[in-house]
């Protein structure tokens, strides 16, 4: 059966979501403070296998209007090494507004804006993971 596996790829935290076994929804999981490019893939890598995840979604940053931006270059680099080092092919998914969404649903949950770090990049993967999840329903 297929699990899904989401990155919301920044250049000091990366959010991890998956799916529920059923494919329904996106669990936000963890956030990876990076260390490095290497020791990064690494982890990731690691935890596609431990999480059992058979699809990857990456958020593919652009501009607002959608053209590709220099962090887009940077986010590509990273999600063909992490294709390399898991055997995987990723499926790039727009990622505008994710982050900000997330702050909305933790300043909704009643989180401070200091504890917003804690977890807004998991949440930023599991809106771009329940937004690839939703397009594969219809």
């Amino acid at each position: 059966m297929a699990r899904y596996i989401s990155f919301d790829i920044g250049d000091r935290r990366i959010g991890i979501a998956v799916s529920d076994p059923f494919n329904s929804y996106a669990l936000p999981s963890q956030t990876y403070v990076r260390t490095g490019f290497a020791k990064d893939i690494a982890a990731l890598a690691a935890i596609v296998k431990e999480k059992g995840a058979t699809h990857m979604v990456c958020g593919l940053p652009v501009n607002i209007d959608g053209t590709p931006s220099e962090q887009t270059e940077k986010t590509e680099r990273f999600i063909l090494a992490l294709e390399q080092a898991t055997g995987l092919t990723a499926f790039r998914e727009d990622e505008r507004y994710t982050s900000v969404i997330a702050h909305e649903q933790l300043h909704e949950s009643g989180k401070t804006t200091r504890e917003h770090k804690k977890y807004v990049d998991a949440l930023a993967a599991a809106n771009i993971l329940d937004g690839f999840l939703s397009k594969l329903k219809k």
